[in-house]
């Protein structure tokens, strides 16, 4: 079976340090897909990119366009304001559109590299059940590795995966910048 790697945390550096996995993976010819929950928007550079990558980067987004509201539901990033909604019956029918998707590519393509982005946080968010992710990951193949990011990590994702990375925050500044090709 394929290793698991987690990426987890309140620090920031969690899908970007996945897209360094992509990067280094797709550098030996490797076919690489990442599968966003929760995530729609499509001004990221990891969107913009794959078509520049083709055949070996692919990305789905599974997500509404909003921001979900979730441990406070902050509407603000850095001098940005966000469109923030409470979490639907909707945003699970995504999630599990999503995990249904990541096992139909990771069976039937077998992808060296499958990222499920956000998912930690789709769990913790109620989207998804532990469950329903544990049991697509004991279906990985042989050759595939799973990256899962997202913060707030469950214990039972944690002890499934291989290798666990957590960032954290040591020094924010007080106005969050948003720049293109940085933080998206």
């Amino acid at each position: 079976m394929g290793k698991i790697y987690l990426f987890t945390g309140e620090g920031a550096g969690k899908t970007t340090n996945a897209l360094g996995l992509a990067m280094r993976s797709i550098g030996h010819n490797h076919k690489v897909v990442m599968i966003q929950f929760m995530k729609w928007w499509k001004n990221t550079g990891e969107y913009k990119i794959q078509a520049k990558l083709k055949p070996y980067f692919k990305v789905y987004q599974f997500g509404r366009p909003v921001w979900l509201k979730l441990d406070g539901g902050k509407a603000k990033f850095g001098k940005k304001k966000f469109n923030v909604k409470e979490v639907q019956e909707l945003d699970r029918e995504y999630a599990l559109k999503g995990l249904f998707k990541a096992e139909e590519i990771m069976l039937k393509d077998k992808p060296d590299l499958l990222i499920l982005d956000e998912i930690c946080l789709a769990v913790h968010s109620k989207l998804l059940r532990d469950s329903e992710v544990l049991a697509i990951l004991d279906e990985i193949p042989q050759k595939t590795t799973v990256v899962l990011t997202g913060r707030h990590a469950s214990k039972s994702l944690i002890k499934r995966a291989d290798f666990v990375n957590t960032m954290n925050v040591t020094k924010y500044p007080r106005n969050i910048p948003s720049e293109e090709g940085i933080q998206y």
